[in-house]
């Protein structure tokens, strides 16, 4: 269905929303979710998608790239790059850049883990201290490195075009080997990934998080090669698929007006196409802490879920499409004013469990 500029469109993202298949049956037999069981039972369409263990990117990160008209295939983590700078309000530049992130490697039993960027909690001057001390290491191979954020920093490096990258949430928690850099310049970038590390190793910064109890900063995440035969307009602008974007999230703030608040504000704003991007459950889920999951997706209830439901009844709302998702798949579903007549659809969140 196409949108209608005078109908109010929202579309909801809500990463890890569906529980592992393992423990599916025990959470939804804990939540209490009248208004989402409602939602689920009586949309008009449900499409599902599937990717493999090992994918570059979580499946609402693909998903997102597809919206936003980034390449992205089986074996590279999507071009958001260059949209990332955008949202730093950096300007266009000529190029492949890669997007590079502070991150935290901790040591499992025999191998090296991914921390939850989410978990870091790094100010401003510290990245930009960080930053300093490796920027030489950069201009000695005569790369091009700029600052965008305390979290995302970006380098260009024509030469690497070809790598095979992942993002930092596709590897969170597992063991780095299987999602680090792959390809022709693959030794290149561990070489310099090492002189990174023993340039942060003994570094004020770090002396300083760890007697503050913080996870030290002892790596950089590569991701997200944009060339510039990918950009996807003359501007080299990102293509802005949504009129209004709630609660936006790294790379997407600023390509849309972003209203603050819950579905109650989204609403309020009236978007001909609205994109409410929820990160609220990726934390606990990449932890494995499913009692937190739980009494979050209960918060969604109440902010997002119910509200939603309320305004396609009452008319505010024409058109819900929900995004959900967990480490392997994901589900569109699309609820119409028209279909939440189908009474004899019993609520249900069966739906949950794909």
């Amino acid at each position: 269905m196409p949108y209608n500029p005078d109908m109010t469109h929202i579309t909801l993202v809500l990463p890890f929303g569906l529980p592992p298949a393992a423990l599916a049956r025990d959470l939804l037999r804990a939540m209490r979710m009248p208004a989402l069981a409602t939602l689920l039972a009586r949309s008009s369409t449900a499409t599902h998608h599937t990717s493999d263990d090992f994918a570059p990117a979580l499946p609402h990160e693909t998903w997102l790239a597809r919206q936003y008209g980034l390449a992205h295939d089986a074996q590279h983590s999507p071009a958001l790059a260059q949209a990332a700078r955008q949202s730093c309000g950096l300007p266009a530049a000529e190029g492949t850049w890669f997007r590079l992130q502070p991150v935290h490697f901790h040591v499992a039993r025999d191998h090296l883990v991914l921390t939850d960027t989410r978990l870091l909690e790094i100010p401003d001057d510290q990245s930009r201290a960080l930053f300093a001390e490796v920027f030489p290491l950069f201009e000695e191979l005569g790369m091009q490195l700029a600052y965008g954020s305390a979290h995302s920093w970006f380098v260009r490096a024509d030469n690497w075009s070809d790598l095979q990258t992942s993002t930092a949430d596709a590897a969170c928690g597992h063991n780095i080997t299987i999602w680090l850099p792959k390809g022709d310049a693959a030794r290149d970038w561990r070489r310099l990934q090492n002189e990174v590390q023993m340039t942060w190793h003994d570094g004020a910064v770090n002396r300083q998080r760890e007697q503050n109890g913080q996870p030290r900063i002892n790596a950089l995440w590569l991701s997200g090669a944009t060339p510039q035969a990918s950009q996807t307009n003359a501007g080299n602008q990102t293509l802005t698929p949504y009129s209004h974007i709630s609660q936006p999230h790294d790379w997407l703030i600023g390509l849309a007006p972003a209203v603050p608040g819950a579905a109650a504000a989204l609403l309020n704003a009236a978007p001909s196409a609205g994109l409410a991007y929820v990160d609220t459950l990726s934390q606990p889920a990449l932890a494995g802490d499913w009692a937190d999951w739980l009494l979050r997706m209960q918060t969604c209830e109440s902010l997002w879920f119910a509200p939603l439901l309320a305004a396609l009844k009452g008319g505010q709302l024409d058109r819900l499409q929900l995004v959900l998702s967990h480490n392997t798949k994901l589900t569109e579903l699309i609820i119409t004013r028209q279909s939440l007549r189908k009474f004899w659809r019993a609520p249900s969140l069966s739906g949950l469990t794909i």
